[in-house]
């Protein structure tokens, strides 16, 4: 995830969170994303808010659980998506 101290880009932290959420849990809380991912929190939200306003994210409420959240077909898309413009651009 994070590499040195170069900052990372807008699609970068995109690409950090999505991963992070593509483990193999079906649902992951926002604390877990944002630690995982190495994001302060006005980033993370920030971030975060776009990937849901576009369908990338969706949330599943649990009353046992709270609300954790799950990546949708389109997510897992642009997952793939910035993997490959990562690997063409390395």
């Amino acid at each position: 995830m994070v590499r040195g101290t170069e900052p990372r880009s807008r699609w970068e932290i995109i690409l950090d969170i999505l991963k992070v959420m593509s483990g193999k849990r079906e649902r992951v809380k926002k604390t877990r994303i944002m630690q995982n991912a190495y994001l302060d929190w006005r980033n993370f939200q920030r971030h975060f808010s776009f990937l849901q306003e576009h369908g990338f994210v969706e949330n599943n409420s649990d009353p046992e659980e709270g609300t954790g959240y799950y990546l949708t077909e389109k997510g897992k898309d642009l997952l793939q998506r910035l993997k490959e413009v990562k690997e063409v651009l390395q």
